[in-house]
C-alpha cells in the first residue's frame, strides 16, 4: 500500500482553506464559509391524459445558496465596504470567487468556484465591553453558478 492510498483513506480537514477574488492580488483569510450547496427547482405537473391520478416531477433550473463569509476586522481594511458601496441599479462589479480546500502542504484539494459573484449584504460586529471574542464581520455573496473542481 502506497503512502497516496493510506493519505486517501482519510478525510480532509475543513479548517484549512483559502479564498480569492478576481480583483484582488492575493487570497484573503476567513474564519467561516458557509452556503457551498446548490439544488434544482422542483417541477411539478400531470399529463392531461394521463390514466393515473398522480403528479411527474422533472428537476428544473438550478438554485444557488448565498455565501457567506466571515474574517476578523482589521484596521484600514474596508475593500468588501468599497465593493459593497458601488452597487447602483444592477450596475454592481460581478466577479469570479475561488474557494479552495487546502492540504497540509498548502495543496489545493477541492475548489468551488463562484461564477458572477457580488455582495448582496456586508454585517459589521457586534461590540460588547465586557466580550474577550475578536471583531467578526461577515459578507454575503449571491452568485449565478457554484462548480467544483479537483487540481
Amino acid at each position: 500500500m502506497t503512502s497516496e492510498t493510506e493519505d486517501s483513506n482519510w478525510p480532509l480537514p475543513k479548517f484549512y482553506f483559502s479564498v480569492k477574488f478576481d480583483s484582488l492580488p492575493a487570497p484573503i483569510s476567513f474564519q467561516e464559509v458557509t452556503g457551498l450547496d446548490a439544488e434544482p427547482d422542483s417541477l411539478v405537473f400531470r399529463h392531461g391524459n394521463n390514466p393515473v391520478f398522480s403528479t411527474v416531477k422533472m428537476s428544473g433550473s438550478a438554485k444557488s445558496s448565498t455565501i457567506t463569509l466571515k474574517n476578523g476586522v482589521f484596521p484600514k481594511k474596508n475593500d468588501f465596504w468599497k465593493w459593497f458601496s458601488t452597487i447602483k441599479m444592477n450596475t454592481i462589479k460581478r466577479e469570479k470567487v475561488l474557494i479552495q480546500l487546502l492540504d497540509e502542504s498548502d495543496n489545493q484539494t477541492i475548489t468551488w468556484v463562484l461564477t458572477n459573484a457580488f455582495p448582496t449584504k456586508i454585517t459589521g460586529t457586534d461590540s460588547n465591553e465586557v466580550s474577550e471574542e475578536i471583531a467578526i464581520e461577515s459578507l454575503e455573496l449571491s452568485h449565478e453558478g457554484l462548480t467544483i473542481s479537483n487540481p
